[in-house]
């Protein structure tokens, strides 16, 4: 069996904020010009929390930063394939749906079916600041999705039925205050 390869990064790991957190509900705003030097540093302490955690994508939200950032590593064959998104933009989007079980770094160890379009296409800056597009299926789509519903302010548990979203919830607060 090949062993996943975590790449590993000489930074300080961030706080991963946990819902209700207001953050988590805020909208994002978007990265300018002035915010290159800041982003710069962001990128690799994003990176390294993700992996940590350990996790497939996280948005900037969800340590505590409202900016239009996001990092995903879906791993694919087990090697890094890291991929940053600096203000996202959804283009594109398939009429046709995808279930798939969904977690979040935000709400731990709560997962849920999530129905959401089963191809994505999305315009972005990557790190260096060029235009990049990308087009999405199956993990990776969900994945961008679900990250860029962080940046709008929007948890997974969102596109769920009022009455699984508070059982979720109420799961997540009790486990949170076994935790202190």
């Amino acid at each position: 069996m090949e062993q996943t390869i975590i790449p590993t990064f000489d930074v300080p790991l961030m706080p991963i904020l946990i819902a209700p957190h207001a953050r988590l509900k805020a909208k994002a705003r978007a990265v300018g010009k002035t915010d290159d030097d800041a982003v710069r540093g962001i990128i690799p302490r994003m990176f390294a929390t993700m992996y940590t955690a350990p996790g497939i994508g996280l948005a900037a939200p969800q340590v505590d930063l409202g900016l239009r950032l996001l990092v995903i590593d879906l791993m694919p064959d087990n090697k890094p394939r890291p991929i940053t998104m600096i203000n996202p933009e959804i283009i594109g989007l398939s009429t046709e749906l995808a279930v798939r079980e969904e977690g979040c770094l935000s709400l731990p160890n709560m997962y849920a079916e999530v129905t959401r379009p089963a191809r994505v296409k999305v315009r972005y800056l990557d790190q260096l600041g060029a235009k990049q597009e990308i087009e999405a299926e199956n993990l990776l789509s969900a994945c961008i999705q679900h990250e860029i519903d962080h940046l709008d302010g929007v948890l997974f548990v969102d596109h769920l039925s009022v009455l699984k979203r508070n059982m979720i919830m109420r799961k997540l607060a009790k486990e949170q205050k076994l935790k202190r």
